[in-house]
């Protein structure tokens, strides 16, 4: 049987990755029903010459890690993918340091990453690398004689082709993702984007079979949406009871869930909000918004600076509205528990998920596999993430639109009860259907198809090739019959 082999950038230990989110979960979930193992980093920085690769298995999971150094850490990770790639696949150009010269630390980690797995591959595996920190892997597993079906999928959006094509080394990564057999994208909108970018930046050609010629390779590109297990959110016989008759408050909360980062939308939803509480003051005392924004990246100059704004937005919506008994906007800059999430997000009555541009956006998915059939929440959810693509029954907003933003709460606030279980009856059944399982099957079973493809392709090749081949050699033979004389060297 076939190992799945899955690459990424960070890979957490099996015991505790359950309890992370995004991607961790994903690669978990697939894990967790496939044989194989995780390939990646371990989190740690070691600057020593001949650092220690890792091998850890746990219940019948294995995971194989290396360390990187200082400079890796500052130029591949911080630099390359988070200051030039992060921004610029979510059109944010105006972010990008595209002169810092990080791209060759960038491949020269691939490169050692690639050098470390590839004598872990096994003939049958199927490799399955995630993420925008490892776009060039599969051309330097190929260079090092790996011909498994290789497959990529990307958990960021991929901004329109122009902001792509700004990248001074746009050919070098289209070359790179040439050497997939399959890549896969959260929306149709992302699929459309990254074809036209590989028929403006290497002249890609789109064949009648829907697939696209890029160099000599023939690519599968597919949308594929990361889904949640609603079963991790599922309620016990008797829990939600005794959670609903444990809350006393009367106040709405309208909870808030995203990693500190500009792509959130967080300045403009606190600035909604704060308008919000001041053009319908009947809402004061009635609400609070409970925003946790987990901290990341805080070497990165970017996220200092929408730190420092969030605790002026919150310190003054705070100090312009609130009370002695009632504080409008409850502001965590820390993690919260994924135990504790399904709680979070049954006693409250709105999610609020704004991103100005995300890959999918798993909170909105968690939010309504959480809801109360009988009394649901509403989600407020940002047409530019990925999850609108699928999740058209929220209240669907454009972040950029402060008042638009303001409407959305308010409609939210006042929707009866029947609209609530209708929308959400709705919502629930897409989730449950593309659920995390679905994902990885349909993925798994693309890749293989593509895979196969690609052998096929090859075995094709080869064989005319032989065949052109031996006609030149007959024609050879024709044109130059051997002479009845043979010549006497002398030396």
């Amino acid at each position: 049987m076939a190992r799945l082999v899955m690459v990424s950038n960070r890979v957490i230990d099996f015991n505790v990755a359950q309890q992370a989110g995004g991607v961790t979960v994903a690669i978990y979930n697939t894990l967790a029903q496939q044989n194989g193992f995780w390939f990646g980093w371990d989190g740690q920085i070691d600057d020593s010459d001949s650092p220690d690769i890792k091998v850890t298995s746990s219940d019948g999971h294995t995971t194989v890690t290396e360390p990187l150094t200082t400079d890796d850490y500052n130029e591949y990770y911080l630099g390359y993918s988070n200051s030039v790639l992060w921004p610029v696949f979510h059109n944010r150009l105006d972010l990008a340091q595209f002169e810092a010269g990080y791209y060759s630390r960038y491949v020269a980690v691939n490169e050692r990453f690639a050098r470390h797995l590839a004598p872990l591959i096994e003939p049958d595996d199927v490799i399955w690398v995630h993420d925008y920190h490892l776009l060039p892997m599969a051309l330097e597993l190929r260079k090092l004689g790996i011909e498994n079906p290789i497959g990529y999928f990307l958990h960021i959006p991929v901004g329109p082709a122009q902001a792509l094509l700004a990248i001074p080394e746009n050919k070098e990564i289209a070359k790179a993702l040439s050497a997939y057999d399959l890549i896969g994208l959260q929306t149709q909108s992302d699929v459309r984007n990254l074809i036209d970018f590989f028929q403006q930046s290497v002249f890609g050609r789109l064949l009648p079979s829907g697939r696209i010629r890029v160099f000599e390779a023939e690519l599968d590109i597919g949308c594929f949406p990361v889904g949640i297990d609603p079963a991790d959110f599922a309620f016990g016989p008797g829990e939600a009871e005794a959670l609903k008759a444990a809350d006393m408050s009367e106040i709405n909360r309208i909870i808030g869930i995203d990693r500190l980062d500009y792509t959130k939308g967080l300045p403009q939803k606190f600035k909604a909000y704060g308008r919000f509480l001041e053009e319908y003051p009947e809402y004061r005392r009635h609400i609070v918004l409970s925003q946790f924004a987990p901290p990341t990246r805080e070497s990165v100059e970017a996220y200092a600076d929408i730190k420092a704004e969030l605790e002026s937005l919150a310190g003054s919506i705070n100090g312009r509205f609130g009370e002695l008994d009632w504080v409008p906007i409850n502001y965590i800059h820390r993690t919260i528990p994924r135990a504790e999430l399904r709680d979070v997000y049954r006693l409250s009555r709105i999610g609020w998920v704004t991103p100005l541009m995300d890959g999918m956006n798993l909170v909105a998915k968690e939010y309504i596999a959480c809801q109360d059939p009988a009394d649901p929440g509403v989600l407020i959810l940002s047409k530019f993430a990925g999850a609108a693509e699928q999740l058209s029954d929220a209240v669907l907003v454009n972040p950029y639109d402060l008042g638009d933003l303001v409407q959305g709460l308010r409609v939210a606030l006042k929707m009866p009860l029947d609209e609530r279980r209708a929308r959400h009856a709705r919502l629930l059944d897409i989730v449950r259907k593309s659920d995390s399982n679905d994902w990885s099957r349909s993925y798994f079973s693309a890749l293989m198809k593509a895979g196969q493809r690609r052998l096929a392709r090859a075995l094709k090749s080869s064989s005319e090739m032989g065949k052109a081949l031996e006609r030149l050699q007959s024609t050879v033979k024709k044109n130059n019959p051997p002479s009845r004389f043979t010549a006497n060297v002398v030396t």
